[in-house]
């Protein structure tokens, strides 16, 4: 079986809205290694039983902070890049340039990111294709997508 090394890119998602894709994401985070990061409001509350159920025994092992807004996120993460993955931007993902300890930021499955995250770091907004005429990727399966995309490009320059 091969084995994850280690790393320090980070994963967040503001203002999630279901508690089951939360859950999932958790799972992730858990199974690479990654910090999950959530920003309130969120449409649930992390005692919810569906997030536990979808994170099952994992949640325990999760390296997990949560903020109270948007702006308390960006402060703690104040020095750190920031990828916003979002919908609205015309720059794919495929040729970002992930570096270790780089945070993934994703949006509700909602709204997505505000604009007001969106203009932290316009530089480093990106999209993960897909056929023209489709609006989103379920919000767990976008995080994996960006998630193990930055892990390839951590652990292949063996930073």
């Amino acid at each position: 079986m091969t084995k994850l090394p280690s790393h320090h890119l980070k994963l967040a998602v503001a203002h999630p809205q279901i508690a089951p894709n939360t859950g999932n994401i958790a799972r992730l985070c858990v199974a690479t290694g990654t910090e999950l990061h959530l920003v309130r409001p969120m449409g649930f509350v992390l005692t919810d039983r569906q997030i536990r159920r979808s994170a099952m025994d994992y949640w325990p092992r999760l390296k997990l902070t949560v903020h109270d807004d948007d702006a308390a996120f960006l402060k703690a993460l104040d020095g750190v890049r920031l990828w916003m993955f979002t919908s609205k931007s015309e720059r794919d993902f495929w040729g970002a340039d992930f570096q270790d300890g780089d945070c993934l930021v994703f949006g509700s499955e909602t709204h997505g990111l505000s604009d007001e995250l969106l203009a932290v770091c316009p530089e480093r907004n990106v999209r993960i294709p897909q056929v023209e005429g489709e609006r989103c990727l379920n919000l767990a399966t976008a995080a994996g997508i960006g998630l193990y995309q930055a892990l390839g490009r951590v652990t292949l320059r063996g930073e």
